[in-house]
């Protein structure tokens, strides 16, 4: 196997090593148990798989739901789980349980999401605006979570007016967070344009002192290697470009390995690794109907590419059991090699959207006066 490049320096979060420096990007409704277990094949266990968003007074309440979505699969080493709060006592509350039940070993609390129902609360990407309640909740989950790891993950900002990024950086190493992570786009971006990997790297030299992983526009291995050497991250934090892909962190592991080996699977793969997924679905949530209910949003971004005609997708698209999803993928011309172009962006790219904010948000990043526990959302994930 030709070698591409040495090796590079071992990313580190807390007691865990990454190597390769390799994150799954929590992504509500995405990176449940099931996709993070064909993530995790495809790399041979290596990289970091975090699960989708967990809010913090749902976690805290029990919330059935909730429940489930922090269940970790055995082989899964180390568990990390991302946490949504806005409210600095209900956070602590939930990393305080999270240690004193043993339900993960790496927490990452988001300051990423651009959503409304997020956003209008105060969450997500809005909060790093207000400092110091930024600075009051990473204080709590530090200094509730023991020797577990506390890391983030952000966007540069709300809008091109309102950057967060270099500040909220600062104050993470202030409170001793372990790691940030930096999309770079604003909220308002959503996922539209260009990511902005000179922010990444600004970020990197304003705080040197912990590791800064790049977030954006990584859609194939190389990539990943370009943004760090680009930006001078210490790792790279991979979402969408793995959608209807989970064999892209095969692809990743072989990259920082130095290897040429990527891999272009034909349409028949493609529908091997679709019914599993299917079916690890229904055997995580105990129903078939169910879990092939909620394989269907990942059907397209599977078939991105491919020669599958409208009819068919629209089939694909409203299968309710395993016999039938099998059925409809070997009527495919299964011989198809992997499309030209297939590697590009997948999932939504709509920007420059108005960012739904509590009233009066914007007024003073440091009056947080206007922000209460109700702000809290009662559920998890997607």
């Amino acid at each position: 196997m030709t070698t591409l490049a040495p090796s590079l320096p071992l990313l580190r979060i807390g007691p865990h090593t990454v190597q390769p420096p390799v994150v799954l990007a929590p992504m509500a409704g995405i990176t449940n148990a099931p996709f993070r277990t064909l993530c995790r094949e495809f790399s041979g266990g290596k990289g970091l798989f975090v699960s989708e968003m967990i809010t913090t007074r749902a976690l805290v309440e029990r919330n059935e739901k909730t429940m489930q979505l922090i269940h970790f699969d055995a082989s899964e080493t180390p568990r990390s789980i991302q946490l949504y709060g806005v409210d600095p006592v209900t956070v602590g509350k939930a990393v305080r349980m999270i240690v004193d039940e043993d339900l993960a070993d790496h927490i990452d609390l988001n300051f990423g999401c651009p959503v409304p129902k997020v956003t209008r609360k105060g969450g997500g990407s809005a909060l790093p605006y207000k400092r110091p309640l930024l600075r009051a909740i990473l204080h709590q989950a530090v200094s509730h979570a023991g020797d577990l790891p506390v890391t983030i993950k952000m966007r540069k900002g709300i809008d091109d007016d309102h950057m967060t990024y270099l500040d909220a950086g600062r104050i993470a190493v202030e409170e001793g967070v372990t790691a940030v992570a930096l999309h770079g786009r604003t909220a308002a971006q959503h996922y539209g344009g260009t990511a902005d990997w000179d922010a990444i790297a600004r970020l990197k030299e304003h705080v040197p002192e912990i590791p800064v992983l790049g977030n954006g526009d990584i859609w194939c291995a190389d990539d990943a290697r370009r943004m760090m050497r680009e930006t001078g991250c210490d790792g790279v934090v991979v979402g969408r470009g793995c959608l209807g892909r989970p064999w892209l962190f095969g692809d990743l592991v072989s990259a920082f390995e130095g290897t040429e080996s990527r891999q272009a699977p034909g349409l028949r793969k493609v529908a091997e690794v679709m019914l599993r997924h299917a079916t690890l679905l229904g055997e995580w949530i105990g129903d078939e109907t169910r879990g092939v209910i909620d394989f269907r949003k990942h059907v397209a971004w599977y078939l991105k590419g491919f020669s599958v005609g409208s009819e068919m997708r629209k089939r694909l698209a409203v299968t309710s059991s395993l016999e039938e999803l099998g059925g409809q993928l070997q009527e495919l011309d299964l011989d198809q090699p992997w499309p030209d172009g297939a590697d590009g962006p997948r999932g939504r790219t709509s920007g420059n959207n108005r960012v739904v904010l509590p009233d009066g948000w914007l007024k003073d990043p440091y009056d947080c006066a206007g922000v209460s526990p109700d702000a809290e959302l009662d559920t998890s994930g997607g």
